[in-house]
């Protein structure tokens, strides 16, 4: 919540900003107007679109809530992390195509953000071990995906990647659920092992999840993920050769941790408790329907709703999605970008997948000894501990604003304002209170005397009232006295 607080902050600076500067948030007069407003206030709109979204959907630097998050049921995960409020910040820049278009920097901003978080989120999710952290760091990944190519003005290949990403990533989490399930709430990988004997219908729900996440040809995210990175390299500018670098490592990345993942959770020998084993079951009917859907949703939507959602000229998203003539790819992409360009991010998953099931397979010390070394070591813990975000958010976050508000609450709230507020005067009274109660002692003199100082007090309050002369002589007659 807190995380997601920030990126609201900024989301609404940008609504105070787009209402000074158009009066409104309708959507149709803001659209219409875009283009006659100042560029530097659309960069100020457009970063904070950005902050927001990069918020809300998991973008670096406030990305750590996702991998948090698996706390919950995995049928909620499947739905968060897949289908609903992670896409929420994609669908916010998506929406705001028409504000975009005329900002350069935010556009720029936005293809880096998502291309780090991309390869950030892909070498991250590699060496984690539990199950729905890996796929909660792939989701991760395939949001920096949809965040870049939004970037480079593709609005319709990063929503067509979105509705592809909702089916595979569903399938995933639950197919991972079915397993957590069966082996009584256990998610971790390296206490698994040889389930596909057990649970042959799981394996293959997730092997169909895994391969459509690969982009291997005729499934989902062939159709998808190989167009957001060939369009990076079809812009011919820095930033998309970059991107498609990034992309291409990372598309990698995501194959060798997928590999990983059911040759640990399935293909690999036990390495669970025997009772886990024993215990271990297919899910029931009413868990496997939904699997099913998914899985064939994940082998054939991509080829059904190609042409409809990134067909050149297709009239399916009408002026729901703007791109500036100056931005348009689709024609650059189809016919200038090399067929070796098109084949590379595959020959690389087929590559590093074989490599990696090779490995595992016939040589399983190797990986072992690899990181016994001084330089494996490092790379493991680099990775498996997340780039050390939380422990840079502890060092230079937390642990200050816990010491900042601790001296605040010392010197403020149990210093000056218990002085002088409610509890101060209560315990200022209840001091005073004691103090009087303590001068009755039950001594017959002491009564006289309090007596007599009360009645000399009056006398002078009244004498004193009168002329400052008998004043004087009443307090010569008392020193007489």
């Amino acid at each position: 919540m807190l995380t997601n607080r920030v990126g609201d902050y900024f989301f609404s600076i940008g609504l105070f900003v787009l209402f000074w500067t158009f009066g409104n948030l309708d959507y149709s007069t803001i659209f219409s107007l875009s283009p006659f407003v100042e560029p530097d206030i659309i960069t100020i709109i457009g970063i904070c679109l950005l902050l927001a979204a990069m918020g809300k959907s998991a973008q670096i630097g406030l990305h750590i809530w996702l991998p948090d998050a698996m706390e919950g049921p995995t049928p909620v995960s499947a739905l968060i992390h897949a289908a609903t409020m992670v896409t929420a910040g994609v669908y916010l820049l998506l929406r705001s195509s028409p504000i975009l278009e005329y900002g350069s920097t935010p556009l720029i901003l936005i293809t880096w953000v998502g291309a780090l978080t991309a390869f950030f989120a892909a070498t991250t999710g590699l060496l984690q071990n539990d199950l729905k952290r890996v796929i909660a760091y792939s989701t991760c990944s395939q949001l920096g995906y949809m965040i870049l190519i939004a970037g480079l003005s593709q609005y319709n290949i990063a929503l067509f990647h979105l509705v592809n990403h909702a089916f595979f990533k569903a399938l995933l989490f639950l197919a991972a659920g079915s397993v957590i399930h069966a082996m009584q709430d256990e998610q971790d990988m390296r206490k698994m092992g040889g389930l596909s004997y057990l649970m042959p219908f799981t394996y293959t729900m997730m092997l169909i999840g895994s391969l459509s996440l690969m982009a291997l040809p005729f499934l989902d995210g062939f159709y998808s993920k190989d167009q957001i990175m060939e369009t990076a390299y079809g812009q011919y500018q820095f930033s998309g050769l970059f991107s498609f670098c990034l992309l291409t490592f990372s598309s990698v990345i995501t194959a060798l941790y997928s590999i990983r993942l059911l040759f640990l959770v399935f293909l690999g020998p036990p390495n669970g408790s025997k009772n886990h084993y024993i215990s271990a079951h297919e899910s029931p009917t009413f868990m496997a329907i939904p699997l099913v859907i998914l899985a064939i949703l994940s082998i054939f939507f991509g080829y059904l709703a190609n042409d409809l959602f990134c067909g050149l000229g297709t009239p399916f998203w009408g002026n729901a999605l703007f791109v500036h003539p100056n931005h348009s790819l689709m024609i650059d992409v189809h016919f200038g970008v090399p067929t070796s360009i098109k084949l590379l991010p595959l020959f690389g998953v087929i590559l590093g997948a074989t490599s990696l099931f090779v490995v595992y397979t016939l040589f399983p010390m190797r990986l072992v000894m690899i990181k016994l070394t001084s330089v494996g070591r490092s790379l493991y813990r680099f990775f498996n501990q997340k780039y050390f975000f939380d422990n840079i958010f502890n060092y230079f976050i937390i642990t200050p604003a816990l010491i900042f508000g601790y001296t605040f609450h010392k010197l403020l709230d149990k210093g000056a304002l218990e002085l002088v507020g409610p509890e101060g005067l209560t315990s200022l009274f209840t001091s005073l209170s004691k103090k009087l109660v303590s001068l009755d002692t039950s001594s017959i003199p002491h009564v006289a005397l309090y007596i007599i100082v009360n009645l000399c007090v009056l006398i002078v309050v009244i004498l004193g009232s009168l002329d400052p002369r008998y004043l004087i002589l009443y307090l010569i007659a008392l020193y007489l006295v």
